[in-house]
């Protein structure tokens, strides 16, 4: 019986600086694969700020650079987001002023969700180590690392004013974030939370219903929210 023998090739198949973010990995921002993909993003940013409110051309600029959201949605405006194609919202969003979405890492945001002014998504860091953060190569240029992990935001959440998100948090659906609050844990269903670092306070309950500040004529207009 003849045999046959088989030559077994070793390769390996180097990653994308954009599979590198996905797969936990460090990556360098500076990288011009990624810079091109931030660039869109940056673009249309910068137009969507210039524009009046009002325009009727405004939001739409929104869904060329996002990865996917829902029929209605809002941004007061101004915006930044990084990538923006990194980031996926539900249906009915609200973002009021000076949104910033450092959205290196995935960020998956639920229905009904509304930010305050101020509010900072940051799915990206560095590490601690400075040479490890930064060097300069041959060529004299500098070279970034960082790492990234995901943001996810449930259903019928609140985060207020001036509030920072970091990587790798979950915060569960029906959540109040409390304005000035750092959250870098995760926070559970049905909670408010607050400070810095944010914590869990204590459930939402019945007994924190204000629809009895609904004025009677305004009973049909709210008829959604009771």
């Amino acid at each position: 019986m003849q045999q046959t023998n088989y030559l077994c090739f070793k390769y390996t198949i180097e990653m994308t600086e954009e599979e590198k973010i996905f797969s936990g990995k460090m990556f360098d921002p500076r990288k011009k694969e990624l810079r091109d993909i931030k660039h869109k993003a940056h673009a249309a940013c910068l137009r969507y700020n210039s524009m009046d409110e009002y325009a009727p051309d405004r939001l739409p600029i929104i869904k060329e650079f996002i990865g996917s959201i829902g029929k209605t949605y809002y941004f007061q405006g101004p915006i930044q987001f990084n990538y923006g194609c990194h980031t996926f919202i539900g249906e009915n969003f609200f973002a009021n002023f000076n949104l910033m979405v450092m959205d290196d890492a995935r960020i998956l945001i639920g229905d009904h969700v509304c930010f305050g002014p101020n509010v900072s998504l940051m799915a990206t860091t560095h590490p601690l180590i400075s040479r490890e953060r930064m060097g300069i190569d041959e060529n004299g240029k500098t070279t970034m690392a960082e790492y990234a992990e995901e943001i996810h935001i449930g259903n019928n959440v609140w985060i207020a004013c001036n509030v920072v998100i970091t990587g790798g948090v979950h915060i569960g659906n029906n959540v109040v974030i409390g304005a000035g609050s750092v959250v870098t844990k995760d926070i559970p269903d049905n909670y408010l939370a607050f400070g810095v670092p944010c914590k869990p306070i204590r459930p939402i309950t019945e007994a924190d219903s204000k629809r009895y500040l609904i004025l009677d004529e305004d009973i049909d207009h709210f008829k959604t929210n009771i």
